[in-house]
């Protein structure tokens, strides 16, 4: 009974996850489905292969209807015998996308309770994981096998761990199934930095063990860790052996290429260019919208109101409220930072933030600077070609690193391991003295405002210049009124400096916040487990009102929408006529859509 008693607060946890995620997906309980532009793209590539798999009852493993005719290992194939994937079904049982938000709060929950979190603390940092606001953006556009390997993340690290802590049986199965889930998610990127991580991890036990004089036992754990992972490989071996033989002839393989289209000889040992591997990198300063969402703009479909400057200056102009709001959404671009498309900001939340730099001050556990060490390594390397000098090393020297692209999708690892500071530091946070809560809290509070009070007093050291600023200047400009353009750029950028401000009041608000209840806890004004909640209804509030301006209900739609979303055009019907062999060329698609392939044996094709 004891022990049965001891489950109940785990059930009630897993419970309240199925309920959240449901809550925030509600349109899958209407039967709605989310529409994902990714998906979009894939269904398009994959209805050759669907098709012939519901008529013929077996799987082709080969698809005309793009590229030519290609491979369909990364396309969706089904190998026999998966029964990893079985287990996995069995885990992310709810409707897309809440699945994947379930598997978050799942994953991250376990790794909590490995580092020894309350199950109400871990509860709330769970979730606060989960709503990070990338990890939910990346569900908006379709990224669901990149969503897929970040919820299976924790789960192995949380393995790495027991094994190092002699728990022997339970963290090899955990880690066994981890990473057979782990690689079966198929995000492969998404894998190899979770391995990086893991590099730093185990130094860290390494270190330790070497400290403590525990050879047998290091060994011991190695040995685990390499008969698990064996066991995870092979469990998955079928589908790594196929990616690895089509690898050879994808853009991760060796060109056969030798010249540059002006002539000149290619140089590099790397698969893909130097360009597009860091195409997708984050500014410096940039970074900074992690604990402020729209300092650098938002993203690139931010939505501004009738109280913008932009708006302002359309009505001045003469147009309608209407068309006024209409060319505020068409052209109020209000992102200047480094990369071409950001759908949203990697925010991970003021809240987050506070805690982990409060875990940082006082939490006695050296195993926090293994996550610190994390954080500030993924954060590095997202910077790419804005820190050429580094990333520059790990192209040319670091085994695989050249076989990925958009390198700031590697601060997916600070945004698991600063969580985790937050929760330990939460945590510890109730064990101190009350002479040392106060100090913790001062400091911390100290810190974070202070970091606010500099981001704004630098602010007019930035020109909130954005990267498209020059088209619309040129586009504007092509009109009898000269000026337009030129005034129409002064209020997009005073739009974007008031972004820059009222998310850097709004972060120090939420702290203010946070700090007072923390505060009344030290002076016996609240109860430890009402401080607990407060806190993290706090924390996920801060997060969840981020979330909801990038997807929300609105992004779901029919089934039927999602299962076809392509229409026939005049164009299509007349070439389905022809039944001889032939690809089709789409003009408007530029060789990188999948409409045609929807329809036709394609030479072009939508792949990441």
């Amino acid at each position: 009974m004891k022990q049965l008693q001891k489950l109940y607060p785990h059930a009630l946890v897993l419970v309240g996850f199925v309920l959240i995620s449901l809550i925030y997906f509600y349109p899958v309980l209407q039967g709605k489905q989310i529409s994902q532009s990714d998906i979009v793209q894939y269904t398009g590539m994959a209805k050759e292969q669907n098709d012939f798999r519901a008529s013929d009852h077996q799987e082709p493993f080969w698809t005309n209807s793009a590229f030519g005719g290609m491979p369909t290992y990364q396309l969706g194939a089904k190998y026999p015998h998966d029964y990893i994937g079985m287990i996995d079904d069995a885990i992310r049982f709810l409707p897309r996308p809440a699945d994947y938000l379930f598997l978050y709060f799942l994953g991250f929950y376990g790794l909590l309770l490995v580092l020894k979190i309350d199950p109400l603390k871990a509860f709330f940092g769970a979730l606060a994981f989960g709503f990070s606001t990338y990890l939910i953006i990346i569900l908006g556009v379709g990224h669901n096998a990149k969503a897929h390997a970040i919820g299976y993340m924790p789960l192995v690290i949380a393995g790495f761990i027991l094994v190092f802590q002699k728990k022997y049986i339970w963290g090899g199965l955990l880690t066994m199934f981890a990473v057979a889930l782990e690689i079966n998610a198929n995000h492969f990127q998404m894998t190899y930095y979770l391995l990086m991580f893991l590099l730093v991890l185990s130094g860290y036990f390494i270190y330790l063990a070497i400290k403590e004089k525990e050879f047998k036992s290091l060994l011991t754990s190695f040995g685990v860790l390499a008969v698990a992972g064996i066991f995870a490989i092979g469990a998955n071996a079928t589908n790594l052996l196929a990616t690895a033989e089509y690898a050879k002839f994808s853009t991760r393989g060796k060109s056969e290429l030798t010249l540059n289209p002006d002539g000149s000889k290619i140089t590099g040992n790397s698969a893909l260019s130097r360009e597009y591997i860091t195409e997708y990198s984050y500014g410096i300063a940039e970074s900074f919208n992690l604990i402020a969402p729209r300092l650098f703009g938002g993203g690139n479909s931010e939505k501004l109101n009738s109280d913008s400057s932009v708006y302002k200056f359309m009505t001045q102009y003469g147009a309608s409220p209407e068309e006024a709001q209409q060319f505020t959404e068409n052209y109020g671009f209000t992102y200047w930072g480094k990369q071409p498309i950001v759908a949203a900001p990697a925010y991970i939340g003021i809240v987050i933030f506070f805690l982990g730099i409060l875990g940082l001050y006082h939490d006695k556990r050296k195993i926090k600077y293994v996550f610190l060490a994390g954080a500030l390594f993924s954060l590095v390397l997202s910077w790419g070609k804005n820190l050429s000098v580094v990333t520059d090393f790990f192209i040319d020297f670091v085994p695989m690193y050249d076989k990925f692209r958009a390198v700031s999708s590697i601060q997916v690892i600070l945004e698991l391991c600063f969580p985790v500071l937050a929760i330990m530091g939460f945590q510890s946070f109730f064990t101190q003295e009350i002479e040392k809560q106060w100090t913790s809290l001062w400091k911390a509070s100290a810190t974070v405002f202070g970091l606010i009070i500099g981001l704004f007093l630098i602010r007019s050291s930035f020109d909130f210049e954005g990267q498209l600023d020059d088209q619309l200047l040129q586009m504007f400009s092509q009109g009898q009124d000269k000026a337009f353009g030129t005034g129409f750029i002064d209020a997009l950028i005073e739009d974007r400096k008031s972004l820059y401000a009222a998310d850097l009041l709004r972060s120090g608000f939420f702290i203010l916040i946070v700090a007072g209840v923390l505060w009344l806890f030290v002076k016996n004004k609240l109860a430890q487990n009402t401080t607990i909640i407060l806190v993290g209804l706090v924390m996920l509030f801060d997060l969840v009102l981020v979330d909801k301006n990038y997807v929300d209900a609105d992004a779901f739609v029919s089934k039927r929408e999602v299962e076809v979303p392509f229409q026939e055009t005049p164009a299509d019907v007349q070439i389905l006529q022809d039944t001889t062999h032939y690809r089709v060329f789409e003009v408007d698609g530029n060789l990188s859509s999948a409409r045609a392939s929807y329809f036709h044996k394609s030479i072009g094709g939508y792949s990441a």
